[in-house]
């Protein structure tokens, strides 16, 4: 069951996706909390998704695989919801680690192409700000110069 400052906070934003966000945000302090583990940044994220939709979000369904199932059926198994908790638990943490999100996202981008990074970078940059984009661009060209 989602916290209801997450709920809030879903409310909040108008787009799917940035609702979504809040649910994978609460998943991801979870599993740093230690509350319980995941075995990677995918299971972490598909696991926020998966509360997001049940709290009605409007997503589309995950791709192939396992499809959830519809709330109006039947009462989910106490026994499986247990038993899934109690695996989760046995995972660990590191699956929520700023480096193991990196990692995935980059993963993602390259699976997306060249011409989507470039599009998700300057939408980036034009919500960043005038400060922040100045700062962004020292690091550019201190990093160049590391490189040199």
């Amino acid at each position: 069951m989602p916290e209801r400052k997450s709920r809030e906070r879903a409310a909040k934003h108008d787009t799917p996706s940035t609702q979504a966000g809040e649910y994978v945000r609460e998943e991801i302090e979870h599993i740093r909390e230690g509350k319980h583990g995941a075995r990677s940044a995918k299971q972490a994220i598909a696991i926020g998704l998966s509360k997001a939709r049940r709290a009605g979000v409007k997503l589309p369904p995950p791709p192939g695989g396992k499809k959830e199932p519809s709330a109006t059926k039947r009462k989910p198994s106490a026994k499986r919801s247990r038993a899934t908790l109690q695996a989760l638990q046995r995972e660990g943490s590191a699956a929520a680690s700023h480096e193991a999100l990196s990692r995935h996202s980059r993963a993602v981008a390259r699976n997306r192409g060249p011409a989507a990074r470039k599009s998700s970078a300057q939408k980036a940059v034009r919500s960043k700000g005038p400060a922040v984009r100045s700062d962004a661009a020292k690091k550019a060209a201190r990093t160049r110069a590391e490189g040199a």
